[in-house]
């Protein structure tokens, strides 16, 4: 504790008083500027409470000194060494509340948050981008997933780079499709028989086929279940084909397979997988663009499970400028000595 008496000086020519200003603290604080480097130091290893509690101090004075450091380490993200991007939103809660990052692939660091979601959310960033050096012109490729919006913004603002859309995106939509068709199925039929092998087998058909548990019997069960109904049969054996996709030794033997996947799609006869094949037809050059560049939003996609945990852990946010701000730091946070 250091206890000064802080000398004030009159000015006889207008009257007024200043204080005289302190060169190791800050005007109007209550701590020195050692002490809120130190506590902006142990935020990074833990978190507010446990470093209040340490520093015997209030709560709100710790969050207070990691805000300012976020917002001063933060406010201008560099951009200019930016080359690989993914984007995506993330919901923050109820009410349709949703928030658009952009992640740097290359350091794993969150460049952008914008409110909202869609095209208009990510003008800001672009915005920004143009006036750095290099400008839009440095993006070699762009992860996200097949939204309209995405593929519109990407389009105008980054001609030149290559767009891919991510594998886990697009297996999730075909995992969405075959629900709806095992759903319809179910609802279908007409015997109680095929009602009890169709019923619980949702997560069968969506799990990897290495992944079936064998003391559940969940192999013979899936069996069962696709040897009653061909059309969920050769949705799900589609299934599995489709993500051999990725695995081609080159992209013209990916080009051969995208085509002779959607022409047995196209042939099936089935609507749901004629339906998938139409959107895979026009989104076939962001697919093809993975064997340009091998990039996914897969690294966004545990930023924003780092993000939702951050909120839980917090059970929300009332300052949402300060959570902002969080989020451009949870590449640096390392809760390693906490509690």
């Amino acid at each position: 504790m250091i206890v000064l008496p802080v000398q004030r000086l009159g000015c006889q020519s207008c009257g007024r008083v200043r204080q005289v200003r302190i060169a190791f603290a800050d005007t109007a604080k209550s701590y020195t500027r050692s002490f809120e480097r130190y506590a902006a130091a142990l935020c990074r290893k833990m978190t507010i409470g446990d470093v209040a509690n340490h520093l015997q101090v209030g709560w709100d004075m710790i969050k207070d000194i990691h805000k300012r450091y976020l917002q001063h380490r933060f406010r201008n993200p560099k951009l200019h060494k930016l080359k690989r991007i993914a984007i995506d939103e993330i919901s923050i809660g109820k009410g349709q509340r949703y928030l658009t990052v952009v992640l740097d692939l290359q350091s794993g660091a969150v460049v952008f948050v914008g409110q909202g979601k869609g095209a208009d959310a990510l003008n800001p960033f672009f915005s920004r981008l143009k006036r750095t050096k290099g400008g839009v012109n440095r993006i070699e490729a762009v992860a996200t997933d097949m939204s309209p919006a995405y593929t519109l913004a990407v389009a105008r603002h980054l001609p030149r780079a290559i767009h891919v859309f991510d594998r886990f995106h697009v297996v999730k939509l075909y995992n969405e499709k075959l629900s709806d068709l095992r759903r319809d199925i179910h609802r279908s039929v007409e015997t109680i028989e095929e009602k009890q092998l169709l019923k619980g087998t949702r997560w069968l058909l969506l799990k990897n086929p290495q992944n079936l548990d064998p003391d559940r019997n969940e192999q013979q069960r899936l069996d069962d279940a696709l040897r009653i109904n061909q059309p969920l049969a050769t949705a799900y054996y589609m299934k599995e084909d489709l993500r051999c996709f990725w695995d081609q030794s080159d992209k013209n033997a990916a080009e051969q397979f995208i085509d002779d996947w959607i022409g047995r799609a196209q042939a099936s006869g089935i609507a749901m997988l004629k339906t998938f094949a139409k959107t895979l037809m026009l989104h076939r050059r962001g697919l093809l663009g993975w064997y340009d560049a091998p990039i996914s939003t897969g690294p966004l996609e545990g930023t924003n499970n780092k993000i939702k945990t951050l909120q839980r852990q917090a059970y929300g946010f009332r300052d949402q400028e300060y959570f902002t701000w969080r989020i451009y730091g949870l590449h640096e946070a390392k809760y390693a000595l906490t509690g």
